[in-house]
């Protein structure tokens, strides 16, 4: 152990392999946003060189960082440019970046203040951003979680509390065997998050209540059962094919008649109601009870870095809290009272460092500028014939091109030619391809250079289809 032990010390005291690690991250950050999107084929099959036995002696950090930089780096996909649209993947704010590095650093446990004084403060303030920012009740408060699929949990975990106490159960001492009934009321466009959630918290997916989406994915209000005290109404801020919301507006009112718990999946399209121009999207959204967002899609922050928020504090807290002698409590936030973990990195760096960044005139133009380049995606691949298949209301768009094994053939190519890079998805039955902007760095030029990569695999795409075709033609006619 002494060894090992001096070892530790000389590298720790050693700055130049944080020097290097520096370096090497910066080389990557100035080839990050003219690279192809995907790795190529030689960067992918460098990986195998990882492949080894855990070592038995002592490796240098050196070493480790050389490895990493010269065989992992290649092997990235690089969504913090311009030209990455797979998946609601957010690029990096340069201060929310940095802030990490620093942050990594002090790694700090943010379960208690008097563990971690400034991730406590840090969290207090953002708190109190996102409620100015959104427009949420005062009492609302946030937990700082991984993601939207463990914000959603927390939320239903809430409601789940809050519904059962109402009628007299408490779930964190009885659990769910025998308890009354919980309704759950679903749009059938929910994201699999929410299927997650559903699950995990014991409602069971076959017991929703799936309420009929019109084309866009939105909710059809008229369609909503009768609600009561013990239903859960889950609703959507930006679906995740169309980008489409549901109506708040009408549909909280008639939650709150009911008494009925309201949750908003808002992972990147609650970012919508910060933004002048696009708060028309969320026109309602206060009303809910509870709300799931992640910071690292469209504001920006780095991975990972998702936010519960909570009208009501007891039922968060009484959901996901924990005790123990050893506890000691801060006068001012212990962050693990409104999450699902106690031992947390201090994630919250990040967010308060992009967001005191950006500010709200920042975000707002960043965040308008997603739908300002989705816009102009539609209008490109319009006037190249191609089919955009959703009302482009906020940063998603979804493409077809004459049918589904074609449109599946386009994708390839345009994946094989690596000037950007996107997913596909299934929209009214049919295949299509599915463009997410999220990246502050996405340009008029980036769009326009993936549109003519767009061009160039249909032509690749339509060629192959006519050398099979003429190809049987002659065969049949040798026949």
């Amino acid at each position: 152990m002494r060894d090992i032990q001096n070892r530790l010390f000389e590298e720790i005291r050693d700055r130049s392999i944080f020097d290097l690690s520096e370096h090497y991250g910066l080389e990557y950050l100035a080839t990050v946003f003219d690279r192809n999107v995907f790795p190529d084929g030689e960067a992918l099959s460098n990986l195998a060189l990882f492949d080894e036995k855990l070592p038995l002696e002592f490796t240098p950090s050196k070493e480790i960082l050389a490895k990493l930089h010269h065989c992992g780096s290649p092997a990235t996909v690089a969504q913090v440019g311009g030209r990455y649209f797979g998946f609601v993947n957010g690029s990096v704010v340069p201060a929310g970046l940095a802030a990490r590095l620093l942050g990594d650093f002090w790694d700090q446990n943010t379960a208690m203040q008097v563990i971690s004084p400034i991730a406590a403060k840090l969290e207090c303030i953002v708190e109190e951003w996102l409620r100015e920012l959104f427009g949420l009740p005062d009492e609302t408060v946030a937990g700082f979680v991984s993601g939207t699929s463990m914000a959603t949990f927390s939320g239903l975990a809430a409601a789940r509390y809050r519904v059962l106490q109402r009628k007299g159960w408490d779930v964190g001492e009885k659990g769910l065997f025998g308890a009354p009934k919980v309704r759950v009321v679903a749009g059938t466009h929910a994201h699999s998050t929410v299927h997650k959630a559903i699950a995990l918290l014991g409602f069971g997916r076959e017991n929703v209540e799936w309420v009929e989406s019109d084309d866009q994915g939105r909710i059809v209000p008229e369609k909503v059962p009768p609600l009561d005290d013990g239903t859960i109404l889950i609703l959507q801020a930006g679906n995740v094919n169309s980008g489409s919301f549901d109506n708040f507006d009408i549909l909280c009112d008639k939650a709150r008649a009911a008494n009925a718990w309201v949750h908003i999946d808002g992972a990147f399209g609650l970012w919508a109601g910060a933004v002048e121009a696009l708060k028309h999207l969320t026109r309602g959204m206060e009303k809910a009870d509870s709300w799931s967002v992640d910071a690292h899609k469209t504001l920006n922050t780095p991975y990972d870095n998702g936010i519960v928020l909570c009208r009501d504090r007891e039922a968060l807290v009484s959901a996901l809290h924990m005790s123990g002698a050893y506890i000691v409590l801060g006068k001012d936030r212990d962050g693990m009272f409104t999450t699902p973990e106690m031992s947390r990195r201090a994630r919250i760096v990040e967010l308060w460092a992009t967001l005191k960044c950006l500010g709200r005139r920042g975000l707002g133009e960043m965040v308008l500028g997603m739908h300002e380049r989705a816009a102009q995606f539609a209008a490109e691949l319009r006037a190249r014939n191609f089919e955009v298949c959703n009302e482009v209301c906020f940063n998603q768009v979804l493409v077809h091109y004459e049918n589904s094994d074609l449109t599946r053939e386009i994708l390839r190519k345009v994946q094989d030619l690596r000037v950007c890079w996107c997913g596909s998805s299934k929209w009214d039955g049919r295949d299509v391809i599915r463009i997410s902007v999220c990246s502050w760095a996405t340009t008029p030029e980036d769009v326009r250079l993936s549109v003519d990569s767009f061009v160039k695999a249909r032509e690749l795409a339509l060629g192959e289809a006519e050398d099979k075709r003429t190809g049987r033609t002659e065969l049949l006619s040798k026949d």
